[in-house]
């Protein structure tokens, strides 16, 4: 069912739930012309991109989805080596999705964890994107490998929600309002950014404890068999094959603590990038400034 949040902030998109392998991955999608597919990141959902979706779909198919253990996605069980929440895993659901939906070949927008998802579907599934645009991340294995006082003071929660379960569980758990705020609102642009709809979204899926296991095993993949699948691929020396686009936030913690261009040009061939003036939140914050940059990049 559309949650209440998607159902306003999306009001012409069609509300859809899939059904891949053992777990349905829920999203929407409207407009017409070429596919677009965009990827949100933690905590949120696919709301996060209400403010540009509608004037995306007034040239594309846009189809904007929830990552298993995120939104309304199925959360399925995880796995003793956490390979259920593998970018692998999600970068599969994604493709499916878009298989089934019509689309072999599409183009890719996403943030934060979809971001690294996206990633992850360049690499595996090349033959599937035409352009890729990564919003806020560096790469993760450059990340953890490069990590300093000042990068894991400010995401501690990577290093939070990567010890074993149920010890971050149990802490959301108690007031995972409390959680979502502060996780949110202590960034560069504060609460402000966030439509009400989508912040009360965002915590009634804090809310379930499943979700929650889900959100923390995302993370637990990423600090474990992720780094082995990126290890794997700078060996084999696999790069990413199309145009990628990289924007972070001027204000940012992935700007002040590495230089994202030069860790993507490292990755890929045709990599070209730039800042936007806010924080972590992209889409969010500057709809606007992010909007031109995808309607040039994707155009």
């Amino acid at each position: 069912m559309q949650n209440d949040a998607s159902a306003l902030l999306f009001p012409n998109f069609e509300w859809f739930r899939l059904k891949v392998d053992e777990v349905e991955i829920a999203g929407v999608r409207g407009g017409s012309g070429p596919p677009l597919l965009l990827l949100h990141g933690f905590p949120q959902s696919h709301l996060i991109w209400h403010k540009v979706a509608p004037a995306l779909a007034d040239r594309f198919t846009v189809i904007a989805t929830d990552l298993r253990g995120y939104g309304s996605s199925g959360a399925p069980p995880a796995s003793p080596g956490h390979e259920a929440y593998s970018k692998r895993e999600m970068a599969r659901d994604q493709v499916e999705v878009m298989r089934q939906l019509g689309f072999s070949r599409f183009a890719l927008c996403a943030h934060d964890r979809g971001a690294r998802v996206a990633h992850r579907l360049c690499i595996d599934h090349p033959e599937a994107v035409s352009r890729a645009m990564l919003l806020d991340i560096a790469p993760t294995l450059a990340m953890y490998e490069a990590t300093s006082m000042a990068f894991a003071a400010a995401y501690w929660h990577w290093f939070f929600l990567i010890q074993p379960a149920p010890f971050p569980e149990t802490l959301i758990n108690a007031e995972p309002a409390f959680f979502i705020d502060k996780l949110l609102g202590l960034r560069h642009a504060g609460p402000s950014p966030f439509a009400p709809d989508a912040m009360a979204a965002y915590v009634a899926a804090m809310q379930e404890p499943a979700r929650v296991h889900a959100m923390c095993e995302d993370y637990r993949a990423a600090a474990t068999i992720d780094l082995d699948h990126d290890r794997a691929d700078r060996e084999a020396g696999r790069k990413l094959a199309m145009p990628v686009r990289v924007l972070w936030g001027e204000h940012g913690v992935v700007a002040r603590c590495f230089e994202p261009l030069a860790l993507w040009q490292a990755l890929g061939d045709a990599v070209s990038g730039a800042t936007l003036p806010c924080g972590h939140y992209v889409p969010e914050e500057v709809p606007e400034p992010l909007l031109e940059e995808m309607l040039e990049f994707f155009r």
